[in-house]
């Protein structure tokens, strides 16, 4: 059911049966280490690149997702996903480790909340089992987007550091014999361009994306920000949670003790991971791991879970280009 413009309302129960994370090294010494269903002991994960690195992650969360479930590809309609590596190249190349249809998603990091509304959207018509994945690699990214590692640059004070992880959620209609999470409702963001121009500050890009987006959903929805436990944005980092607060303050009243962002939850202060964690992985390795099983555990009752994504290229950064944002918002209540 459609409520207004950008919000639909779920008639059919869509549960979040299982998970399956695989972290990276740094972000297994962080504050969510044991909520983790594997860390790798070294970035390369035994492969000779770090792209294929990311390709052997998103497998190996894949196939755990398939083992924890007890469920056979051919159980499986779709997987959904992607990444941030031109042509989704480890979405696509680890897909075909597997005999499943593919849909490849592209919302920079607020991939992983399109591919959960996306999922929502098949299993109402009709899909009974659905794959959500997205992964990042510290390495890849910043090889594509910002600077090699092998050039030492030194990061600004606003940058933030790319998780290196896979999160992986399997949505079904089918009743679990437990219970678990569901997926009641979700609003479809709009990109929202400020001006910003820094690919070393997307937290200030990001902001006004996820707070479009977070009004638009309470409002449509008739609620209040105090109806959930939690707002949990993908990516902002301490900045840019810092700045969302301030704009929902406006409307919302204080909301600081409810709303927090994956980015700032996954690693510790003393880590020299800049204003915290970013990348396509970030939203769904915190999702997946840390804000499923304190769900599952009775710890959270309703979240409003809202992965961002800076939209921009290495070619638009260097011609000058904004950074166009935009945040999927997800309704998951237990």
């Amino acid at each position: 059911m459609k409520k207004g413009r950008q919000t639909y309302i779920l008639d059919k129960k869509i549960y979040i049966s299982h998970t399956a994370t695989i972290a990276g090294v740094d972000e297994g010494k962080g504050r969510l280490r044991d909520f983790f269903d594997y860390v790798i002991d070294e970035s390369e994960f035994g492969c000779k690149s770090h792209e294929k690195a990311e390709i052997k992650l998103r497998k190996h969360a894949i196939e755990s997702l398939l083992k924890s479930a007890s469920v056979s590809a051919a159980d499986v309609d779709v997987i959904l996903g992607g990444d941030l590596l031109n042509q989704l190249v480890p979405s696509g190349f680890s897909a075909r480790e597997f005999d499943i249809p593919f849909c490849g998603l592209y919302s920079a990091c607020a991939t992983f909340g399109q591919a959960l509304a996306t999922g929502a959207i098949l299993l109402s018509g009709g899909a009974e089992r659905v794959i959500c994945c997205t992964s990042s690699h510290f390495a890849t990214a910043e090889r594509q987007y910002r600077y090699p590692l092998e050039l030492g640059t030194q990061p600004p004070p606003t940058a933030q550091w790319t998780v290196t992880g896979a999160g992986c959620a399997m949505l079904t209609t089918s009743k679990p014999k437990f219970k678990c999470p569901k997926i009641t409702g979700f609003t479809l963001g709009k990109v929202i361009d400020m001006g910003l121009d820094d690919p070393n500050n997307m937290g200030a890009a990001m902001a006004p994306a996820a707070y479009d987006t977070i009004s638009a959903h309470l409002r449509e929805r008739g609620v209040g920000a105090d109806y959930y436990d939690l707002i949990v944005t993908g990516d902002l980092g301490k900045l840019g949670r810092e700045l969302l607060c301030t704009m929902l303050e406006q409307e919302c009243g204080a909301v600081k003790d409810r709303v927090n962002d994956c980015g700032c939850m996954i690693f510790k202060d003393r880590q020299k991971c800049g204003l915290g964690g970013s990348g396509a992985g970030c939203s769904s390795l915190v999702f997946c791991s840390y804000l499923y099983k304190t769900m599952m555990e009775g710890g959270l009752k309703r979240i409003l879970f809202v992965p961002t994504g800076a939209m921009l290229s290495k070619d638009s950064s260097l011609q000058g280009e904004s950074i166009p944002a935009i945040a999927h918002a997800v309704a998951i209540e237990i």
